[in-house]
């Protein structure tokens, strides 16, 4: 468990440093495929893309990173699953810490006309996407 233990806390680091150094520095959009993706500045008072979840919204987010604490101590054997649940889980920690500071989460990263995210978001799908990696494969061996 090493491992999870050293990705949860640098996805969670790295992720609020950057969303402490956005809040400092960036006060314009820098464009870095000019208005296809750039760097812009947004406060996120809610969850995933916006929503929220009213008075419950903090006890929810405490609960469910609880709860994948929980899964990957029970589950993740492998190092691709130490690794999925610690990015999900410093992910996660992060954008609560940066929620916790200012009531809302910092976003940075535009592209297109998706919703702006932060290095948290990063994590939390990449571990996501990781995990289903982890499970496809698993039930490929099986067949």
């Amino acid at each position: 468990m090493h491992i999870f233990a050293f990705t949860a806390a640098a996805s969670a680091i790295l992720s609020l440093g950057i969303a402490l150094l956005t809040d400092a520095f960036l006060g314009e959009r820098i464009a870095i495929l000019g208005d296809w993706v750039g760097l812009q500045l947004s406060h996120n008072p809610g969850i995933a893309f916006g929503l929220h979840l009213g008075p419950y919204q903090d006890a929810v987010i405490i609960t469910a990173i609880l709860a994948l604490v929980w899964a990957a101590h029970r589950t993740a054997r492998t190092r691709i699953e130490q690794v999925a649940f610690g990015l999900v889980i410093g992910g996660g920690i992060a954008n609560a810490i940066d929620r916790v500071l200012d009531g809302v989460v910092t976003d940075m990263v535009q592209v297109g006309t998706f919703p702006i995210f932060n290095m948290a978001d990063i994590c939390i799908n990449v571990g996501a996407g990781l995990l289903l990696l982890s499970l496809a494969r698993e039930w490929w061996k099986g067949r």
